[in-house]
């Protein structure tokens, strides 16, 4: 239901004290005295701590700096009187023995008459002795075709002219900001550039940057990652690819479901941090990091109100991507025996999020190793998709060697030989691969020449692959991928040695 139908309702049924949470005083203010003078006949009587009530002659300034007297208003009138009492930041008074008893005895009163409280606060704390008379109204942050409606007007105004794929772009990258916020970006934007255009989407970003360095839990990463950057695994690139306008208006209007997640497994160094940097850059997507030790707190019930809160920021900043490095750490089978039961909370309400969540955050979890997953995390329908990463063949070796070297010598990249370097790397993931290459640099800038298809040999030779010193681990993964159970990210067959 949507909140003007939802308010309407509460105040039809006569619902003595509704507290509206949310950041956009203004708005909500605005919202409801349209509705109200549209739908009900009630007068409207707006108040804060400073200032008082104000907007009606009779009680000009009454009740300031006083909340106790603001309540006594609401008997002065006669009980014939249809009334709403906006009060604003009211839930830091509910403490007070004195408000608390007020309101309880104020509310036998706004049963009886056409007479309703709203308190608007952005603070979600309501005393246990009063949590039977507040009914909880969220009013949420602007919605597509609000913000769509804003920037058709600024844009208008400005006389400016913006493709639809831009202005879809800036829609995306406005959601998750108030509205008054959104006002201040784009002023700011014009003030700078005179104009907007595809410049004007990284200030958006850096505008949800500011609301993500509030919380001590998620970061907010900016990156240039490209999907070519990732060596071989055809098969995730390409089931990425077609999701890449999964968030645009015309996959909405054609019905279709926004992606919810991808869960990575696969060794160590084969590119699963790296496909979930690349998926932001080419979804044009901010990526949000979760710190899975700042998420578990010492004190009981704080990692699960941690969780809450990162799922709440999440969903404010969306459409996003939520990254969450190393899940099988954070969940463990092994460590919820010594935790409380907290793990095993954590894991219920992050579980019942994957599958219930209607906002567009798409989770990219990674994983090494999948005997520490929980069964719930592995089973079908929390991600769209799982896809196992192994270790490259040869001719994704010699495709991962030539973006690295690329990388390093733009200009002299064709000069190596890569056959031969795919040769000698057999079992070397992507990460080891790069590394091989920075030794060679190493040992080519210290006798002050350049480096060579040799040096990199060299390099291949004195480092030893993770995948040999835990040949155990790497088989038993590759030997569960292969048995069907999950998506081969490469289209090449598993081969276990």
């Amino acid at each position: 239901m949507k909140f003007n139908d939802e308010l309407i309702l509460l105040l039809k049924a006569r619902y003595p004290i509704i507290y509206i949470n949310t950041i956009e005083e203004d708005r909500v203010e605005y919202v409801i005295r349209k509705h109200i003078k549209a739908n009900l006949n009630r007068s409207i009587y707006s108040w804060d701590f400073v200032d008082g009530y104000t907007n009606n002659p009779n009680n000009e300034g009454f009740a300031k700096r006083n909340p106790l007297q603001a309540l006594e208003l609401i008997e002065r009138l006669t009980s014939e009187t249809p009334a709403l009492f906006l009060l604003k930041d009211f839930n830091r008074f509910l403490t007070d023995i004195s408000i608390s008893r007020k309101l309880k005895n104020v509310s036998r009163i706004l049963k009886l008459q056409p007479k309703t409280i709203i308190i608007i606060g952005s603070d979600f704390q309501i005393p246990k002795e009063l949590q039977d008379l507040i009914t909880v109204l969220q009013f949420n942050l602007p919605l597509e075709s609000e913000i769509n409606q804003e920037l058709t007007r600024l844009v208008n105004s400005l006389n400016l002219k913006i493709d639809q794929s831009l202005f879809e772009s800036l829609t995306r990258a406005c959601q998750g900001l108030s509205l008054e916020r959104i006002r201040r970006v784009l002023s700011k934007i014009i003030a700078t550039h005179k104009t907007i255009d595809e410049n004007s989407i990284a200030i958006l970003l850096s505008e949800k940057k500011q609301i993500i360095s509030q919380t001590e839990i998620l970061e907010y990463w900016s990156v240039n990652e490209k999907i070519g950057n990732i060596g071989g695994v055809d098969n995730l690139k390409d089931w990425l690819k077609k999701r890449k306008t999964s968030f645009s208006i015309q996959a909405s209007n054609y019905g279709l479901p926004t992606p919810r997640g991808l869960l990575l497994i696969g060794i160590q160094g084969t590119g699963k941090s790296l496909t979930a940097k690349a998926i932001a850059t080419e979804w044009q997507l901010p990526l949000l990091k979760l710190d899975v030790g700042r998420l578990f707190g010492g004190i009981v019930g704080e990692s699960e109100s941690r969780l809450r809160q990162t799922i709440d920021v999440a969903e404010t900043l969306s459409p996003c991507i939520l990254w969450i490095d190393e899940i099988d750490k954070a969940f463990s089978n092994n460590d919820s025996k010594g935790d409380s039961g907290t793990s095993n909370r954590v894991l219920a309400t992050f579980i019942s999020w994957l599958s219930e969540k209607t906002k567009p955050v798409f989770v990219v979890a990674t994983a090494n190793n999948v005997d520490l997953l929980p069964l719930e995390i592995i089973r079908k329908g929390r991600f769209d998709e799982i896809f196992f990463l192994d270790l490259p063949d040869k001719q994704e070796r010699e495709e991962i060697f030539k973006i690295h070297i690329q990388e390093f010598r733009p200009n002299s990249w064709k000069l190596f030989d890569y056959r031969k370097l795919a040769q000698l790397s057999e079992s070397f993931s992507g990460a080891e691969i790069r590394q091989s290459i920075i030794e060679a640099m190493y040992l080519a800038f210290d006798q002050q020449r350049e480096f060579t298809t040799d040096d990199i040999c060299l390099a291949l030779k004195e480092l030893i692959p993770l995948a040999q010193l835990e040949n155990s681990q790497t088989l038993k993964l590759q030997s569960w991928a292969s048995s069907g159970r999950i998506r081969l990210a490469s289209s090449k067959r598993i081969s276990i040695n």
